[in-house]
């Protein structure tokens, strides 16, 4: 299995690290575990889990699957979202009890949606609590998961309170965090992404991004993998793991490959915005807004009914990506210096307001 250099951990991970947020029986723990243990097996050293993952039971699954193997032949992550700091050291308590483990590899401080949430983790006492538990040797390192922006991204990492970072990232969204991955590699940190798949659209989509396929890929699956590790500042993608054959399939993905070269993403890039019409790539042109709406975030939403056809994609994109109400949306002055901005010519306010219907129905 490829390994890359943690930030400046020294730690050697596997580019395709275990996403246990996907086991489809999480009640079934054995079965479950055996999925873990396969992983394992092929290669995979990075294991990353939550609380409330699968019924909140991932943290059991994987705990009871790598209590099998020595301590020194995996790393966990895991996380915890809660600004109060004795909250956080509870959370992490329970996590180290569920993990059977002593440490805990890669902890995240979870889930920053908006650029004022790391204040109000400071402000909780949530991240003294970290510090203090990594002083206390339960966390090996310290590290922060996010959907903010690129821009955003950079500013927590300049914090320069973390040894890493998990953001999501695949090559339908590519450019929305390119000013992440740009900090990430200034700042010397580690980046694990998440949604490399685009949660599942990318296979669900295969036929229509077929253009992704590179002359070494047998699959869309295995390009949209290699897209992603073949960023250099990406250290691993983390894939969703149901069954051993998604592990066997991401596995062989990244067998004797070399990165993609820079004409080539820009190929994937260039096809990207001719291959569907009126697909938001993320620039960011269309910002700052009056309204203060973070306009991407919103058209990344309508790119869900572009690729998917329904209202329903872009209802789970709203809840479970950016956790925003769709009613947000008509917020919109209708002024129209995002379209005048657009490079793509896009069609903003009239997308915005299909969101906000979205609320009455």
């Amino acid at each position: 299995m490829w390994k890359k250099i943690y930030g400046k951990t020294g730690r050697a991970v596997s580019v395709i690290g275990f996403g246990a947020m996907r086991f489809p029986q999480p009640q079934d723990l054995d079965g479950s575990a055996e999925v873990v243990r396969y992983a394992h097996a092929k290669g995979i050293n990075y294991f990353d889990t939550a609380p409330y993952y699968c019924d909140d039971r991932s943290e059991e699954i994987c705990g009871r699957a790598l209590a099998t193997f020595p301590r020194d032949s995996f790393y966990i992550s895991t996380k915890c979202s809660e600004a109060d700091g004795g909250k956080l050291r509870a959370s992490l308590d329970r996590s180290l009890a569920r993990l059977r483990v002593s440490r805990i590899d890669f902890f995240h401080i979870w889930c920053l949606l908006r650029p004022g949430d790391l204040a109000q983790r400071i402000a909780g006492g949530a991240l003294a609590a970290a510090l203090r538990a990594r002083e206390e040797g339960l966390i090996r390192h310290l590290v922060v998961s996010t959907h903010l922006n690129g821009d955003d991204i950079a500013a927590v990492l300049a914090s320069g309170h973390f040894a890493g970072v998990t953001l999501g990232y695949n090559v339908l969204n590519f450019p929305f965090r390119a000013k992440a991955l740009e900090a990430a590699r200034r700042h010397e940190v580690g980046v694990v992404t998440m949604n490399p798949l685009g949660g599942g659209m990318i296979p669900r989509n295969a036929a229509r991004l077929d253009f992704l396929r590179g002359p070494q890929d047998r699959s869309v699956v295995q390009a949209a993998i290699r897209f992603n590790v073949s960023q250099p500042a990406i250290t691993a993608a983390l894939v969703g793991f149901a069954t051993t054959a998604e592990v066997d399939e991401a596995v062989a993905a990244v067998e004797n490959f070399a990165p993609y070269p820079p004409e080539h993403i820009a190929r994937v890039q260039a096809q990207l915005a001719a291959g569907f019409d009126g697909f938001c790539t993320g620039c960011g042109y269309c910002l700052p807004c009056p309204a203060d709406l973070e306009i991407p975030k919103w058209m990344d939403v309508y790119n869900q009914r572009i690729l998917e056809g329904s209202d329903d994609a872009m209802r789970n994109r709203l809840k479970w990506h950016w956790n925003l109400a769709p009613d947000l949306a008509a917020s919109c002055l209708q002024c129209g210096d995002c379209e005048s901005a657009c490079t793509q010519h896009l069609p903003i306010r009239e997308r915005l307001a299909a969101i906000a219907a979205l609320a009455g129905r």
